[in-house]
């Protein structure tokens, strides 16, 4: 997400600042989103309503966000 979210940023001419106060975030959250860390060494892990406010900002689709690599995340 961290890729895609960067790259739909700057495509939409924002900056990390103006995305996070649209989307209702701190500044700081939406960094660390970009980044794709929560906290050192661990993923960033948003809610759906963060991912969906993120998108409707950028104006892009929520798909346009998600890796293509995604692991399967179901339990087992």
């Amino acid at each position: 997400m961290a890729t895609a979210l960067r790259r739909a940023r700057e495509d939409a001419g924002l900056s990390q600042e103006q995305v996070a106060y649209r989307a209702g975030l701190t500044r700081y959250t939406y960094q660390k989103y970009e980044k794709g860390e929560s906290r050192p060494g661990r993923p960033a892990n948003p809610t759906l309503r963060t991912v969906l406010a993120i998108s409707q900002v950028l104006g892009v689709v929520v798909e346009d966000l998600i890796p293509d690599d995604v692991p399967d995340l179901r339990s087992r």
